[in-house]
């Protein structure tokens, strides 16, 4: 599947993405906010996330800025089962795409396709020092459940608190936004 925004392009990725992947995510500033992902981050662990079976009824995409030119990737965005079995929503953005909105973009999108596939009880959460991430959290309608939980962060090599947010079921996505989405491998034009 595929997701195309004025700005993005949304889709699965695929084993020629590693070196793209590996320089968009290899930054300790975006690895430490992250879960699962490992610092450092090598470019074999761009490969083993790429070449990963992934749950067809949990998008899980590579985003795409999409340009006149090559198109660039600039993060991740999808929907993945925890050890528990809840469905939590995860994102990143390669630092010269911060502060931009194409978090809220990707995300938002994500959550789009979540609800058209009847996806619920989604949750999201941020280690409590990095508030930016909790103002995308809100912008998607997620609510605070007034719980500071202990999650482990690969990147950081230690457990640290996280924020637990739960979907309010409505984003601050602008409805003027249109999402196109694409069922086949090659999607139009990014």
């Amino acid at each position: 599947m595929f997701a195309r925004t004025p700005r993005l392009l949304l889709r699965p990725g695929w084993p020629e993405d590693a070196a793209a992947l590996y320089g968009a995510i290899a930054d300790e500033a975006i690895v430490r906010n992250l879960a699962r992902a490992p610092w450092p981050y090598t470019m074999d662990d761009a490969v083993d996330f790429l070449s990963r079976e992934h749950d067809p009824l949990q998008p899980t995409f590579v985003i795409i800025k999409r340009t006149r030119g090559t198109p660039h990737l600039i993060g991740g965005c999808g929907i993945s089962a925890q050890e528990d079995g809840s469905l939590e929503l995860g994102y990143w953005i390669a630092r010269p795409y911060w502060g931009l909105g194409f978090a809220t973009e990707a995300a938002s999108t994500v959550m789009q396709i979540a609800r058209a596939t009847g996806l619920q009880g989604i949750r999201c959460s941020h280690f409590v020092d990095n508030p930016a991430s909790g103002r995308v959290i809100r912008k998607l309608g997620f609510r605070p459940t007034g719980r500071v939980e202990p999650r482990f962060s690969a990147g950081r090599d230690r457990v640290d608190l996280c924020q637990i947010y739960e979907d309010g079921g409505e984003s601050e996505m602008r409805e003027d936004v249109a999402v196109e989405l694409y069922a086949d491998r090659e999607p139009l034009a990014a």
